[in-house]
């Protein structure tokens, strides 16, 4: 299993690029944002990967962001949800929206998404609805009385995606508080920015 990979960027296309590590090229699948970010990185970058193995191929994917792959390793744990579509997402979608339209049960937004149909939208809202009301239950017995419901469920959104439950809780916590009145989706897409902005710190 390889767990990440540190090079130079000697190729890139649509969404793939080559690293080479060692005088290595290894080929690996990276979602559009990543790709625009690495075109205008100087030197080396780092991809944290996830190694697809078939009987016909053997595939890398890879992501700058460790939130990422964890995001995607979450997408593909849902039944017909495979590596290529979850690139999909990935590539198609911002984070905070799929978030959004998952918790508001949007299936019109995730079904632009190519390889998104009706069912497969259905499937997402409610495999990973069902995953944020698992850790939501979790977390309020982990934490009780320490936060309100709409801190509660929007760390429960983010755990559910991948992301660390201290961190997740800490973040929604500063989101809240520069926010009056905020909703759960309003409390997500700040503490999103947040999680973002220390990744890269």
């Amino acid at each position: 299993m390889i767990a990440y990979l540190e090079g130079t960027p000697a190729a890139t296309g649509d969404r793939w690029v080559v690293l080479e590590v060692n005088g290595i090229g290894y080929r690996v699948h990276v979602p559009e944002p990543g790709i625009r970010e690495i075109a205008h990185a100087p030197g080396k970058v780092k991809l944290h990967t996830y190694m697809a193995v078939r009987e016909d191929a053997i595939t890398l994917y890879g992501f700058l962001h460790e939130s990422e792959l964890e995001l995607f390793s979450v997408l593909i744990s849902v039944s017909g949800i495979g590596p290529q579509i979850a690139l999909n997402i990935l590539s198609q979608i911002s984070l905070e929206d799929f978030v959004l339209a998952i918790l508001s049960g949007d299936e019109k937004s995730l079904t632009r998404i190519s390889g998104i149909g009706p069912k497969s939208a259905q499937r997402l809202i409610l495999e990973l609805r069902d995953k944020m009301k698992k850790v939501q239950g979790a977390m309020a017995h982990g934490l009780p009385g320490k936060q309100d419901a709409a801190v509660r469920d929007a760390a429960s959104a983010l755990v559910s995606l991948g992301f660390a439950e201290t961190a997740s809780y800490e973040a929604v916590k500063s989101a809240a508080r520069g926010l009056a009145s905020p909703s759960v989706q309003e409390i997500i897409k700040a503490a999103l920015r947040l999680l973002k902005e220390a990744e890269r710190r």
